[in-house]
């Protein structure tokens, strides 16, 4: 699991499938969500799963336009293919990144 700021991003989700995170540690289902996002990681293959708290890297997140969170973001060879807001159950999750 990779956590994620401006100086890393591009670096680390340009190519590929990738799923970010977008999170705080003061969010409720942020926290929630936190756990599910981990477990998550370790049974889908083929994609980056990261993290990017949105307290230390606000410029990411106004560059995704993240307006509530926790929001889970999508990306194929670093361009926005789909995202959710709020918490998402594991199964949910699971079936979306298929």
């Amino acid at each position: 699991m990779e956590n994620l700021n401006e100086s890393n991003f591009e670096e680390k989700i340009g190519k590929g499938k990738a799923v970010v995170d977008f999170w705080a540690p003061w969010c409720g289902p942020c926290k929630m969500m936190g756990p599910v996002f981990e477990d998550v990681s370790k049974k889908v293959e083929g994609v980056t799963f990261a993290k990017v708290n949105v307290d230390e890297a606000q410029e990411l997140a106004g560059k995704f336009s993240v307006t509530s969170i926790p929001t889970i973001v999508k990306l194929e060879d670093g361009k926005e293919v789909d995202r959710r807001s709020g918490f998402v159950p594991e199964e949910d999750l699971k079936s979306w990144l298929a």
